[in-house]
């Protein structure tokens, strides 16, 4: 793994003291005791690849994924042991991690992922987003030795947290969606991207969307009839890097056109892969953010 110099040279001074050190953090199963500054370590969930990358902290498997553009640089190079799906359990014997760190995607493999080598769970999922990814910042920090940073990065989102919540206050509601191809589906404030409703008080254009993981299924006239006045729209074809209809070309109808969203260009196309591969991950978070804050930041507030 590629550490930080003063781990590297802290692993040099005290082997054995800190290869018998342990910590508790908190987990998507509960608190668990790991050892500090593994020395081999594994990541199989993008969010965790992404708070890492923040804090410095190296790699020495990842799966094999296109991943979200501000992320190419963190993995590239690094030993891939299968997918988010399907860890490549004999490429993982053979390199003997001291740690894996599993979630999202990979959360079913845990329990086999363990008969290998000490392994989490770092799911981030459901309701308190935030808080969930503020948890694994402080827990990667006590893991990897390095608090300081992870204090740094958590402050600097709190930051980003509060400016972009004061550039959306009072200026509209909003409309989460997802396309895929040319199809569409909504969430709302209880869904896997409700924190952008949230933590940031945007109220919602249609409060009774249902709660569902893969959303609800939207025609182009509820979203007329709803009359947003932001729309905020994930593009999921590109964020797999699959190919068919853009987002854009999919809300290029006059029923989309004559909301106020739509007259008025108040739809936000968010890097799509930061908030649907790495969600959870403080970089994906605070790259979302700031992408809301620039679009608000100009517009009129209801008055």
């Amino acid at each position: 793994m590629r550490k930080p110099a003063h781990l590297a040279l802290a692993l040099c001074l005290f082997p054995v003291a800190v290869q018998a050190e342990t910590v508790t953090v908190d987990t998507a199963a509960g608190p668990a005791e790991v050892s500090v500054m593994p020395d081999t370590v594994v990541a199989l969930d993008l969010a965790a690849i992404d708070t890492l990358d923040a804090l410095g902290v190296g790699l020495d498997g990842v799966p094999a994924i296109k991943p979200p553009a501000y992320l190419a640089s963190a993995i590239e190079g690094v030993a891939t042991v299968g997918s988010l799906f399907e860890p490549d359990f004999e490429a993982l014997a053979v390199m003997s991690p001291d740690l894996i760190i599993a979630g999202g995607r990979s959360q079913t493999q845990v329990e086999p992922l363990g008969d290998i080598a000490p392994t989490i769970d770092m799911t981030i999922w459901g309701e308190d987003m935030i808080g969930q990814a503020r948890s694994r910042v402080t827990s990667y920090g006590s893991i990897f030795g390095v608090e300081d940073r992870a204090a740094a990065q958590l402050s600097d989102f709190d930051a980003a947290l509060t400016e972009t919540r004061a550039a959306v206050d009072g200026k509209g509601d909003a409309l989460i969606l997802l396309t895929n191809g040319g199809t569409m589906s909504a969430y709302g404030d209880d869904s896997r991207f409700g924190w952008l409703h949230t933590a940031l008080s945007l109220p919602e254009a249609f409060p009774d969307i249902s709660a569902e993981t893969h959303g609800e299924s939207v025609s182009f006239e509820f979203i007329a009839e709803v009359d947003p006045d932001w729309l905020i729209v994930i593009d999921r074809a590109a964020a797999v890097g699959q190919e068919g209809e853009a987002a854009a070309v999919t809300l290029d109808n006059p029923l989309v056109a004559g909301t106020t969203a739509g007259e008025t260009g108040q739809v936000i196309y968010l890097d799509s892969a930061a908030i649907y591969l790495a969600g959870g991950g403080v970089q994906s978070m605070t790259l979302l953010l700031d992408q809301i804050r620039e679009a608000f930041a100009d517009a009129p507030t209801e008055g």
